[in-house]
């Protein structure tokens, strides 16, 4: 059986990222109504060339879009730093 994290990185992968860090946050959100539900609280820092020429804004639908049902299950909040290479560079 896969953890959240390791499906997330393996929905992830279809966005080939030169990097990925994914922190599970939901120990310190305990109590709270998503925490209840099941769903995680994550942090995701994502390397990828298939963010050049798109706002923050597309990059995350495109997160959203590859982690597809995940969004409304297994994670309730996700906090997302979505860059370029030359970007991580700069």
């Amino acid at each position: 059986m896969s953890t959240t994290i390791e499906l997330m990185q393996q929905k992830l992968a279809t966005l080939s990222p030169a990097n990925i860090q994914i922190i599970d946050d939901s120990a310190k959100h305990a109590g709270h109504a998503g925490a209840k539900s099941g769903g995680g609280h994550y942090q995701l820092r994502i390397v990828s060339s298939a963010f050049a020429g798109e706002n923050t804004v597309a990059r995350h639908r495109m997160i959203y879009d590859a982690l597809g049902d995940m969004m409304r299950q297994q994670i309730h909040a996700l906090s997302i730093t979505a860059q370029t290479p030359e970007e991580v560079k700069n």
